[in-house]
């Protein structure tokens, strides 16, 4: 997409555009999957080094111009007021129906004669790309490297929508570049997240929209991630079923960098037997092809994977997947994969060593990825890490219940300590509001963690409030004041009177006796603090049962 500012804010000394790609890469490619070179476009040489010249990035080809004005000109122009739907000049298609696109996924016909044809008529149609802004300005996301913000495209969207269905027709729309952002990976290490431009996400957003519901109705249905309908919780279901059919031998299957790793030519020789609108298939070759800027002000080309962060990123994974999916299902195997986490549920360990070394094979040689042997493995559910959870089987009656797995464990424990620091300098109650939100959430997601985990809910409970105890005492600094507000809290002068015993520091102090008479659970329950445990049971009420009364015998 054509960028509506250069990105001259870079530094020219720094924004070098790495043009060499990566040469192992190249060398597995084989000669029939040479990559398809837009016109006007030149296959980047690769250096001995994997750096190629470097230019700035204002000395590279400039995004076509949507916007003639930056947001600096937009606050200089005090008289300009964006142009309201209704006065608008912009309208739908007269042949288009006024409630045939009023959801993101109108059809959800698995009939393809219901279906709109994936064509770039379809997709650069006024009204879808006037949704698709509107599902972009609903994620609320930042803005790309052209520093264009949702706000700074909403205020111009009835002069952007034209002009943008005009260069998707004509051909000429070119996405812009993508911005590196790096954040840390539960379990060690850092995922690179590309956001692309707001003008790229809504392009994105309308592609997604007209070709969701054609892959939707052939996908398989073991398939639960980024798809309407389906969620963890549908997975983790399906997991259950197939373990209490008796499969409790899991093949935990990890791609390694699998958004990194995608091959271009395979990606778009699958979209190819679909997709009959070559100018469909131009945009999404350049969409893939989009550089990176990297935080440091490099800029680097692309020459395999599809970054994270754009719309239409799942659907591509998915439709990659895809064929590993139909492969499983042809051979008879019951897995549940949600993105690129895949499980295959065997009945021994025997027979799920044999799967893991056919399917690692299947990966490498026909989808061009590579399993992560060090996350892989073939092991009980109990002892997996799946999607947060970690599936018991009970061996007495076949039952299956949901775990926390250590994982999860570990991460609510370090999310309780960021949001508890002992030197928390603002309010109690800005406190609470940030603990609220974050354990109203996690309860969301992990309410179906089954009732024996309560101990640890309550265990965490109890970690919370002490460690607000040792906020309040950290406000309360001086001993003397800490008795006074132990007495009007309702504690026993005798009783107060142990803040004084001893040299403890506040944490020790936090846990005395004195300080849970004042700062017990009924004055954290008062001043609103949420408790796991009783979310939980909120989450999970008990079905009373009402039984018949019991015969009476006569005497």
């Amino acid at each position: 997409m054509v960028l509506p500012i250069e990105i001259s804010w870079l530094p020219p000394s720094r924004a070098v555009i790495v043009e060499g790609g990566n040469d192992e890469t190249m060398k597995r490619q084989e000669k029939s999957d040479n990559p398809v070179v837009p016109k006007g476009r030149r296959k980047p040489e690769a250096s001995r080094e994997g750096i190629g010249k470097g230019v700035t990035a204002s000395e590279d080809a400039s995004q076509l111009n949507l916007f003639e004005q930056t947001t600096e000109n937009l606050k200089r122009r005090r008289d300009f007021k964006a142009p309201t739907r209704a006065g608008s000049s912009v309208q739908p298609d007269a042949d288009r129906s006024a409630s045939g696109r009023n959801k993101l996924f109108p059809c959800s016909s698995t009939d393809k004669k219901d279906l709109p044809a994936m064509t770039m008529e379809e997709i650069a149609d006024v009204s879808n790309l006037h949704i698709a802004f509107e599902q972009v300005k609903a994620n609320r996301g930042s803005g790309g490297p052209d520093r264009q913000s949702v706000k700074d495209v909403t205020k111009q969207i009835d002069e952007v929508v034209p002009r943008l269905r005009s260069e998707l027709l004509s051909g000429n729309y070119y996405p812009g570049m993508i911005r590196r952002v790096w954040i840390p990976k539960p379990g060690g290490g850092q995922r690179g997240l590309g956001i692309p431009n707001v003008i790229d996400r809504i392009v994105q957003q309308a592609f997604l929209q007209i070709m969701s519901p054609h892959y939707e109705a052939t996908f398989h249905t073991s398939s639960h991630g980024f798809r309407p309908g389906r969620s963890c919780h549908t997975a983790i279901e399906e997991a259950k079923g197939h373990m209490e059919e008796g499969l409790i031998w899991v093949v935990d299957i990890d791609l390694e960098k699998f958004f990194d790793r995608v091959h271009h030519q395979r990606l778009t020789a699958k979209l190819e037997t679909r997709i009959s609108d070559k100018r469909v298939m131009t945009v999404i070759k350049r969409m893939l092809k989009a550089r990176v800027v990297l935080p440091d002000g490099l800029v680097e080309s692309v020459t395999e994977g599809v970054p994270q962060g754009g719309p239409l990123s799942p659907l591509l994974s998915n439709i990659v997947l895809d064929e590993l999916d139909q492969e499983l299902s042809r051979r008879g195997h019951r897995f549940v994969r949600y993105a690129d986490d895949c499980n295959i549920y065997v009945a021994s360990q025997r027979a799920g060593e044999r799967v893991m070394a056919s399917i690692s094979g299947f990966i490498s040689r026909r989808l061009r990825l590579k399993v992560n042997t060090g996350k892989s493995a073939v092991a009980q559910p109990s002892e997996r890490h799946f999607l947060g959870f970690s599936l018991k089987y009970d061996a007495l009656d076949g039952s299956v219940t949901f775990a926390l797995s250590a994982r999860t464990k570990s991460r609510i424990r370090q999310r309780i300590v960021e949001l508890t620091p002992r030197n928390w300098g603002d309010s109690i109650d800005a406190c609470l509001e940030d603990i609220n939100s974050y354990l109203r959430g996690w309860m969301g997601f992990f309410h179906k963690c089954s009732e024996k985990e309560k101990y640890f809910l309550s265990t965490w409970d109890a970690h919370i409030r002490r460690r607000l105890r040792a906020i309040h005492l950290k406000h309360w600094k001086r001993r003397r004041f800490i008795y006074r507000k132990l007495i009007q809290l309702g504690v026993k002068a005798k009783t107060a009177r142990m803040v004084f015993s001893g040299n403890r520091n506040l944490w020790v102090l936090s846990h005395c006796i004195a300080v849970d008479r004042g700062l017990n659970n009924k004055y954290f329950a008062r001043i609103g603090l949420l408790s796991l445990s009783k979310l939980w049971d909120d989450w999970n009420p008990v079905q009373e049962i009402i039984a018949q009364g019991q015969l009476l015998l006569p005497f």
